[in-house]
């Protein structure tokens, strides 16, 4: 494709021109003396008193740089007054499309807002229109606008992966970029789900799991071949072509001809017991098993769809959600829902319009995709993923048969889920609201940061926060802080704590500003969802007594945050409590702290104090977690990653000539010359390395 042109005029949103003054636009021959024969001609309701000055201001500098766009294909980005981007559209015509904008009048409330906040655009014209559909959605993606449909989950889904870059193919579980030569196959909608398959697929074929440095370095065969999870490839239990032969049946399962490997292994099964093999029949008997537990564990499978992504839109309630359904090889491999984030006077259409194209933004396509609406750029977006794809990509709205039924049920499934989200978030607002109550918090609680630490005697100290709102836990907004202050003493929980929040809301006050919509009509605007948390918290729980809290309240004074409680409290400051244990760390026996205030308890039985500790237990599990996979990090680490110039083939060469770090070590100066690339520089730096160390 070719390089998108920008160009940096101040950028609009999505709506057609009333017929009057489209047919204006377009009765000539499409040059662009149409367009400003039309806007002389016509009157786009840029004088329409009745609407709100900030709208008539709005629709005044989209107009002004709507006389000097091009005809051609791009997208455009409305800017508000501070730089946020307000909006991000792509348009056939960029000249048709921002000429909706120009008008004053006949906006929904959406558009009007935007139209009234936007101080400038931006707009990059592109070669054709596919060009402008993929490069909106990466925008989208990156700057978040709010007034576009937003994708909330993007995290990538987990593959199976039989490698291509080794002699025995290793069979593991991938996620994120595909990049190491093999077969994906996928997508699976849960880790769970992948993990089940896998299990599974090892008890079948007899692939390895291991890495190549284990399996490198074995001298005779691990636990799994004991158990018959593996044939033992590293140490020759199974020859190469044996191998290969169990990979080609895993390739073959996986892509779809699961019966003929069956039938297969039940004719070598039976031929086996002719000949009183009954050990081989028995190993054969127990794939056969594992592989019908597979198929057995895949839902409902189609019997006419062999490959599809079937996506069903649904609202309630002034929110969204689209399921997803994969089908690969005729197999059900899972279904996932996702609640994007889009105002309410969008369409279903629309809302999965714009979902689609982020969706499928780092993800290979199926060859057909099930949709519950006809889309408006349904060819466009085939003929992009077919592009990318390498193959054709089919995308259809079906009316009846199985395709049909597909779509329907999961549109129920949509339906369901979003009925269990709308339900868990009442509960959820009820329990802040409780919360509130409980700490005396004269505000509606719309993010609670919860903050502790873990560490071992002071060694990889790391400090976490967890999040919470209406929706519950929000775990992309989870952070990790590791401990980097080295003047602190080990263990020195009220130092960690300052360092935490001094970093936290040192970089929250750099990155905060205001954003607010100006009212239109009158009408003040919309609440945020119930999932848009605010960035700055309305309660921070602290996990400790007076001493941690002492510390956080004094930082935050450093730093100029208004807090909420205490003799310099302020009515829209920041609620900080801190939570000591009970006698012997009794859960329903913790004791609260706050500034100005004398500590105190809450009921045995009250749903506010289930609900700290569900948010405690919660911080703790998350950063007990990170803290042990930072010790098993440190713990693996060789001596050989602190010596520069050592990468992996040479760190490899060396333990295969040496067998362990501590040998490489003793070794002499002759001895590491002679390590297959390792030239004579390399050779005394290690051994400078080992030797300057035990010196």
């Amino acid at each position: 494709m070719s390089r998108p042109q920008q160009k940096l005029l101040p950028d609009p949103l999505d709506a057609d021109l009333p017929d009057e003054a489209e047919a204006a636009l377009f009765d000539g021959d499409g040059t662009e003396d149409d367009f400003e024969e039309a806007a002389s001609g016509v009157d786009l309701g840029l004088d329409d008193e009745a609407a709100p000055a900030s709208v008539r201001s709005g629709a005044a500098i989209i107009r002004h740089h709507w006389r000097h766009l091009p005809l051609g294909p791009g997208v455009y980005r409305m800017l508000g007054a501070d730089g946020e981007v307000l909006y991000v559209g792509k348009a056939k015509s960029l000249k048709k499309r921002v000429a909706s904008y120009t008008r004053a009048a006949g906006h929904t409330n959406r558009i009007a807002r935007m139209i009234a906040a936007t101080a400038s655009m931006v707009f990059v014209t592109t070669e054709t229109e596919t060009e402008a559909l993929l490069l909106e959605a990466n925008y989208i993606k990156q700057m978040r606008p709010r007034f576009n449909v937003l994708m909330r989950d993007d995290k990538s889904f987990p593959y199976i992966l039989i490698t291509g870059d080794h002699r025995a193919p290793q069979l593991v579980k991938h996620r994120g970029a595909r990049n190491r030569k093999g077969d994906y196959f996928g997508p699976f909608a849960s880790v769970t789900a992948v993990n089940r398959t896998l299990n599974a697929l090892q008890r079948a074929f007899l692939l390895r799991s291991c890495t190549d440095s284990y399996f490198e370095n074995r001298t005779r065969p691990c636990l799994l071949y004991q158990i018959k999870r593996c044939s033992g490839p590293c140490t020759q239990e199974v020859n190469d072509d044996e191998y290969r032969d169990l990979v080609g049946e895993a390739r073959g399962f996986l892509s779809g001809k699961s019966g003929l490997v069956r039938n297969r292994l039940a004719e070598e099964m039976v031929q086996a017991a002719e000949l009183l093999e009954f050990e081989r029949a028995g190993r054969l008997r127990d794939r056969i098993a594992a592989l019908s537990a597979i198929v057995g564990s895949q839902g409902i499978n189609p019997k006419s769809v062999e490959e599809a992504d079937v996506f069903a839109v649904g609202q309630e309630a002034g929110q969204f959600v689209v399921e997803v359904f994969f089908f690969r090889t005729f197999q059900n491999w899972g279904n996932r829902a996702f609640f994007p984030r889009a105002d309410k006077s969008f369409g279903p259409a629309e809302v999965l319009d714009s979902f689609l194209v982020q969706f499928y933004l780092d993800k290979p396509p199926p060859r057909l995709i099930l949709l519950s609406h006809e889309i408006e750029d349904r060819e466009v977006l085939e003929t992009l993923l077919s592009e990318r794809a390498g193959y054709r990509v089919e995308i259809a709205a079906p009316q009846r048969g199985e395709k049909r039924e597909l779509v329907d049920r999961a549109a129920q499934n949509g339906r369901e889920a979003l009925a269990r989200k709308l339900s868990d978030t009442a509960s959820q607002e009820k329990l802040l609201g409780a919360l509130a109550a409980a700490f005396a918090i004269p505000k509606t609680l719309r993010r609670v940061e919860v903050y502790d630490n873990s560490h071992i005697q002071g060694t990889n100290a790391i400090g976490a926060m967890v999040v919470a709102g209406p929706s519950g836990f929000m775990k992309q907004q989870y952070r990790t802080f590791n401990i980097k202050d080295q003047s602190l003493t080990p263990g020195d929980d009220f130092g960690m704590m300052r360092e935490v929040l001094g970093r936290r809301f040192s970089r929250l006050i750099k990155e905060s500003r205001p954003r607010s919509d100006p009212a239109v009509d009158g009408e003040a605007p919309p609440p945020p969802e119930p999932d848009d948390a605010p960035l700055w918290p309305d309660l921070i729980l602290i996990d400790g007594g007076k001493g941690q809290l002492e510390a956080v309240r004094a930082i935050l004074a450093e730093l100029g945050v208004p807090v909420l409680f205490g003799p310099d409290g302020s009515p829209d400051g920041v609620a900080v409590v801190g939570i000591a244990k009970g006698p012997d760390r009794n859960a329903g026996r913790e004791t609260f702290f706050a500034a100005g205030r004398d500590p105190f308890k809450l009921g045995e039985r009250d749903p506010a104090l289930y609900f700290v500790q569900r948010l405690r237990d919660e911080a703790h599990r998350f950063a007990i977690g990170t803290h042990r996979a930072r010790r098993k990090k440190d713990l693996t680490r060789s001596p050989l990653d602190e010596i520069g110039g050592i990468g992996p083939a040479r760190k490899r060469a060396l333990l295969h000539a040496f067998g362990t770090a501590k040998a490489i070590g003793r070794a002499s100066l002759d001895d590491l010359a002679r390590v297959p690339g390792v030239n004579a520089a390399t050779a005394k730096r290690i051994y400078d390395f080992f030797h300057e160390r035990a010196g």
